[in-house]
């Protein structure tokens, strides 16, 4: 029990510290902002809840205490709640239907594409929320972005470019929560995945490492997707609410189209260099993202994986 007190501890305060150093202002405390959850994850990972939830809310009381109690609650509901919830996820298991071995029993991991939807739920709660804080509707919301958006742009510009400043901020408004909501999602994947990364190379890591080809979200999700797009033509609160649910879930179809890729690319030649093209593409572009998320949606309405796998007569394994 000492232990994993000692551990939570120290993970809790690495957490939090990665948190707290946004009020610096610099880039390298921002890639540190959004790193804050790692530890935590690692924690939950490699040494169970009890380790994480005892490093979560060691975070949460030190800067409760050391900022006020507005950064314990930012931190709890953007970083402690996803992090330990994920990392409790993906531990979780039961005893398979066959086992493979009488000696040893197999089980049925919590599949990762669930995750993925968990994932997605996080990043719009979070963003939602956050944007509440600048209002109670729309249009006290898109005046407070606007606000924050004009002195970062327009302030400097000479008079006769501000036309072109307050169409450019205008568009920013508009896209803003959507753009929030990928962010949020993409980090807390990334954090994820790294926490896993850690953790397996520490031979802590609990469960075998996934098939990520094989990564498929549930049906009700793509229910949900077209929900939430019909939603984004109803205006006001709810269409901005649907906007940033629609955009989490089009990014998590967007993952799901690169395990396509993955899949589909398999006896290609020239197959590393498609695929660090599409990622590099995507990165620094972003458009390709669009073509992941029709073939992540293309799959999961037509079954291209399956397919192909049939025709192999070899299905990867969804640990």
């Amino acid at each position: 029990m000492m232990m994993t007190i000692l551990i939570g501890l120290a993970g809790g305060l690495c957490s939090a510290t990665m948190f707290a150093s946004i009020a610096s202002g610099s880039f390298a405390a921002l890639f540190l902002f959004y790193l804050s959850p790692l530890p935590l994850m690692v924690l939950a990972l490699g040494w169970g809840s009890l380790t994480g939830l005892v490093g979560g809310v060691v975070a949460a009381l030190g800067l409760g205490m050391l900022f006020g109690v507005p950064y314990l609650f930012a931190f709890a509901i953007t970083v402690a709640a996803p992090a330990l919830w994920l990392g409790h996820l993906a531990l979780l298991a039961r005893p398979a239907e066959q086992a493979a071995s009488m000696q040893q029993q197999a089980l049925d991991w919590y599949p990762v594409g669930r995750v993925l939807a968990w994932i997605a739920c996080f990043a719009s709660v979070t963003t939602s929320a956050a944007l509440l804080t600048l209002g109670s509707d729309e249009a006290s919301i898109n005046d407070a972005l606007r606000r924050a958006l004009s002195r970062l742009i327009v302030s400097g510009v000479s008079d006769q470019n501000n036309a072109v400043a307050d169409r450019l901020v205008d568009a920013l408004v508009l896209f803003a929560p959507s753009a929030a909501t990928m962010i949020a999602m993409a980090t807390l994947t990334l954090n994820l995945w790294l926490a896993a990364k850690v953790t397996a190379t520490s031979q802590q890591l609990k469960r075998p490492w996934p098939d990520l080809r094989a990564i498929e979200l549930p049906r009700p999700v793509l229910v949900a997707l077209g929900i939430a797009l019909a939603a984004c033509f109803t205006g006001g609160l709810l269409a901005m609410c649907a906007r940033i649910v629609s955009s989490s879930l089009l990014l998590a179809y967007g993952m799901v189209g690169f395990a396509v890729l993955h899949t589909i690319t398999q006896a290609v030649a020239g197959r590393a260099f498609i695929l660090s093209g599409m990622y590099a593409a995507t990165l620094f572009i972003g458009w390709p993202m669009l073509g992941a998320i029709l073939l992540g949606l293309a799959d999961a309405l037509f079954g291209i994986r399956q397919r192909y796998w049939q025709r192999q007569n070899k299905f990867p394994s969804t640990t």
